[in-house]
């Protein structure tokens, strides 16, 4: 089905029960005002102009932060919706990303079950949304591998690692990464510094930050999405974008 104009993000597959899509960053999914920046809600609801008069919806399945790129799967119809909602509540929606980390693993691969909660319930957060490891979070898994170490001239020691999260914590992958010793390369919460996340809120992007942090974005990609639904299944993924690749290309 061809659609008479493009937005900026890729289409990876598309029915006519739903639509894949590959987000770049730093686009946000859902609308967070009435007058905010365009998001990908806003793009998807012009694309699927057509079905949505004609009784469709756009229901975003798997939703991701404005800074990580990658793969989102969308309903266009309500039976779809809910067929995808109850998967994910089954566990049978599998998700891959990749990240790019500072510093080199000490493993090939691991298991991490490490339960998180909010900081701010537990100590002192400068940010709200500040998750943290603590033995009275919510249970929380992920299993990571070592995909390729790279020592770069700028930055050093980088990895490209595979993260595969059990469960659906906020900010799981980048809580359990930082808490590993591995913070994801320019993430400005989890990073080397929290203090550029407060910086970047006042002034946006400015080479006193690049200095810092390297990269405008934190090197997470949404790579895979696997559903294993009743009487549905499917797997979508879309590469690293090349932003992120060129760090371990070196």
């Amino acid at each position: 089905m061809q659609h008479a104009h493009q937005t900026d993000f890729g289409i990876l597959d598309e029915t006519d029960d739903y639509i894949v899509v590959n987000k770049p960053a730093p686009l946000q999914i859902h609308p967070g005002s009435l007058h905010g920046a365009p998001t990908l809600w806003h793009g998807l609801k012009d694309l699927l102009a057509y079905e949505m008069a004609n009784g469709g919806q756009v229901s975003i399945i798997n939703r991701l932060d404005r800074e990580t790129s990658g793969t989102v799967l969308v309903a266009k119809n309500l039976p779809s919706a809910r067929r995808f909602g109850i998967a994910m509540q089954e566990r049978r929606i599998h998700k891959s990303y990749h990240a790019i980390v500072h510093g080199w693993p000490s493993w090939e691969e691991l298991d991490l079950d490490a339960p998180i909660l909010r900081q701010g319930e537990v100590a002192e957060s400068a940010i709200w949304v500040r998750q943290t490891v603590h033995p009275q979070g919510a249970a929380c898994r992920t299993s990571f591998r070592t995909l390729r170490r790279v020592e770069h001239p700028q930055v050093g020691r980088l990895a490209w690692v595979e993260a595969l999260p059990f469960t659906g914590r906020m900010h799981q992958i980048r809580v359990h990464l930082a808490h590993l010793g591995l913070p994801i390369l320019g993430d400005k919460i989890y990073g080397l510094d929290e203090r550029c996340y407060l910086e970047f809120i006042e002034t946006g992007w400015t080479p006193a930050l690049e200095a810092k942090l390297h990269f405008s974005r934190q090197a997470l990609h949404s790579h895979g999405l696997e559903v294993a639904a009743h009487g549905f299944s499917a797997c979508w993924t879309c590469p690293m974008p090349a932003e992120m690749q060129a760090w371990v290309e070196v």
